[in-house]
C-alpha cells in the first residue's frame, strides 16, 4: 500500500529534522550564498534526507528546496517546498531554535504540511482539514489562542514594503508595547507556535508566495482557524504581500491598526 501524503510529509520532516539533531554542535562547513546569508553542512545533508524520502515515494513530483533549488521533471501540478533548516544562523552559533518545513502544493493549494523542531522532536502537521502535533507518537490538535500577548517578529530583511512599514517599528510603538510583549526567535518554527497557542502572532514582511520557509507554518495556522492575511489585510500574496497571522480576530485587527500607524506617519 502507497504511503498518504499526509504520512510522508511528516516522515520527510522527521528525515530532515534527525540530520539536524545530529550535526548540533558538531564542526559545520560553511557554503556563502549572497548578502550575508550561507547555509551549513547540516542544511544540505538534511535537505538530501529529505529529497530521498520524498522521491522514493513520489518519483514523478516536482520539488523546490532552499539548497538544491527546483529538481524534477513532473507535470503532474505537483510541488514540494522544502525549507530542510530554517534558523541556520541560530543553529551556526549553538542555539536550539530551527525549523523543519516541508509542505506539498497541489495547484495552487497547499494540501499538506509539516514543520519539525529536531531539539523538541515534535512534528507540527497538517491535512488541509485540521493542525496537529506529533510527540512521542501521539497527536494532539493545535488550539490558538492569543493569552500569552506574545508577537514574533521578523527583523530579517528583505524588506520590500520599508518606506511604509519595517518590523521593527512596531517595537517602538507605544499601542504594541500596550498590548503587546515582542519575541524575535528568527526561525519560522514561530509561525507554527502560532497555530499551537503558544504565540499570539507573528509579522514579516516579504514576498512569500511560494516560499519554502513560510509555506508550513501558513498552512499549519489556516487549518488550525488562525486569522492570516498580508501586512495590509488584504488576502495572502496580494496587495502589499508580507504576512500577519494572528490567534484570533481581535489579535489581527490590533496588529493591522498598528501596522497601518506607520503607513499614516509616511503619508
Amino acid at each position: 500500500m502507497s504511503i498518504t501524503d499526509r504520512d510522508l510529509v511528516i516522515e520527510a520532516a522527521m528525515a530532515g529534522a534527525a540530520v539536524v539533531r545530529s550535526h548540533y554542535r558538531s564542526s559545520l562547513t560553511r557554503f556563502e550564498k549572497s548578502a550575508g546569508d550561507f547555509a551549513t553542512s547540516a542544511d544540505i545533508e538534511a535537505e538530501r534526507a529529505i529529497l530521498d524520502v520524498l522521491r522514493a515515494a513520489r518519483p514523478d513530483d516536482l520539488v523546490l528546496g532552499e539548497e538544491s533549488g527546483r529538481t524534477g521533471t513532473g507535470g503532474n501540478g505537483r510541488l514540494w517546498l522544502v525549507d530542510p533548516l530554517c534558523g541556520t544562523l541560530n543553529y551556526a552559533v549553538r542555539t536550539m531554535l530551527v525549523s523543519v518545513n516541508v509542505a506539498l502544493r497541489i495547484g495552487t493549494q497547499v494540501v499538506v504540511a509539516a514543520s519539525a523542531d529536531p531539539f523538541t522532536d515534535e512534528v507540527f502537521w497538517t491535512d488541509g482539514a485540521g493542525a496537529y502535533v506529533r510527540s512521542d507518537g501521539v497527536d494532539e490538535p493545535l488550539a490558538p489562542s492569543a493569552t500569552s500577548k506574545l508577537v514574533d517578529v521578523n527583523l530579517d530583511p528583505p524588506f520590500p514594503n520599508e518606506g511604509v512599514f519595517r518590523a521593527a517599528r512596531l517595537l517602538a510603538d507605544e499601542g504594541f508595547v500596550e498590548q503587546f510583549r515582542p519575541r524575535v526567535v528568527s526561525t519560522t518554527l514561530a509561525v507554527a507556535w502560532v497555530a499551537a497557542g503558544r504565540r499570539a502572532a507573528y509579522v514579516t514582511d516579504g514576498h512569500l508566495s511560494d516560499s519554502v520557509h513560510f509555506a508550513a507554518g501558513i498552512a499549519l495556522c489556516q487549518a488550525a482557524g488562525c486569522v492570516v492575511t498580508g501586512i495590509d489585510g488584504q488576502p495572502l500574496h496580494t496587495g502589499a504581500g508580507g504576512l500577519v497571522v494572528a490567534a484570533d480576530e481581535q489579535t489581527h485587527a490590533a496588529l493591522l491598526t498598528l501596522v497601518a500607524n506607520q503607513r499614516a506617519r509616511r503619508d
